[in-house]
């Protein structure tokens, strides 16, 4: 395919600024924004309910440990478990952010290489249960305010897929295809902002849904939402981006599509029953 004239070459540099010749990657920015963006909103919620600080400081790092470790194992157990889950050095990987050489034990640092958001999706719901047990609040009232928070952190991720060039679009001839020029120069769908602005359409409307209907917080309604939403767009989205592991060419759906249809579902079911309660 050639290049056409109204496609948009994307080549950023992988890292804007390093501190004391440390590397700051632009993914790693991303991630940091959206968890700040999801740690001052959550606060405005906590605040709202008069909760103690006391209470709400601990959130932070069992929202961030839960998100991490589940994304990590997400990806090597559904996407990569021949790599992962058949040598020592593989399950040294899954776990830490290096990379060992195939015929030594020479490794070399590379950050999480390979992060699923299902994975991180079930390990944030995990890490949800210690706090409340641990905090003594009310395990459906926090999933209902982390639900309202979660597209907007969820957007940054994938912005930080787009700035890496990862994660691309099918071809495409339309007028939105960009060059990822650090992959190949073929025009492909941005499937990254795609995804991204959907997950931002998102939180906005819940955050509006939550002005009107704050008595349903507890009641798991915002939780089913925040399910339901980004797991059906997410869904559809899959139908254009290319394959990302060997195993899931010539399937009928790809292995995210698999994986969204029973978040899809346990969504729907919450939204019902909040709506009932």
């Amino acid at each position: 395919m050639t290049t056409l004239p109204c496609s948009i070459v994307w080549n950023p540099s992988m890292s804007p600024f390093s501190i004391f010749g440390f590397e700051v990657r632009y993914y790693s920015l991303c991630w940091i924004i959206g968890l700040g963006l999801g740690y001052y909103i959550m606060r405005w919620l906590y605040k709202r309910k008069n909760v103690s600080e006391e209470l709400f400081e601990p959130l932070f790092l069992y929202c961030f440990l839960g998100i991490l470790i589940g994304a990590r194992l997400g990806h090597c157990i559904f996407y990569e478990p021949q790599q992962y889950l058949t040598s020592l050095k593989g399950v040294i990987e899954m776990f830490l952010p290096l990379h060992f050489a195939p015929d030594s034990w020479d490794w070399r640092f590379t950050g999480y290489q390979g992060l699923a958001s299902h994975g991180g999706t079930i390990g944030l719901f995990t890490a949800l249960f210690f706090y409340a047990r641990k905090t003594k609040l009310s395990f459906t009232w926090v999933l209902d305010n982390i639900a309202i928070t979660t597209p907007v952190v969820a957007g940054m991720i994938r912005l930080g897929n787009f700035m890496n060039s990862e994660i691309l679009g099918r071809a495409t001839e339309g007028p939105f295809g960009i060059i990822f020029a650090q992959v190949d120069n073929v025009p492909r769908h941005p499937a990254q902002l795609y995804e991204a602005i959907a997950y931002f359409i998102i939180f906005a409307c819940g955050l509006l849904l939550y002005k009107r209907l704050p008595q349903k917080v507890g009641s798991l309604f915002y939780f089913g939402y925040c399910l339901a939403t980004i797991f059906t767009f997410r869904f559809f989205i899959e139908f254009l981006k290319e394959v990302q592991v060997d195993f899931e060419k010539g399937m009928m759906l790809d292995m995210g599509q698999w994986l969204s249809i029973p978040f899809v579902v346990i969504g729907v079911v919450c939204m019902i029953r909040g709506l009932r309660k």
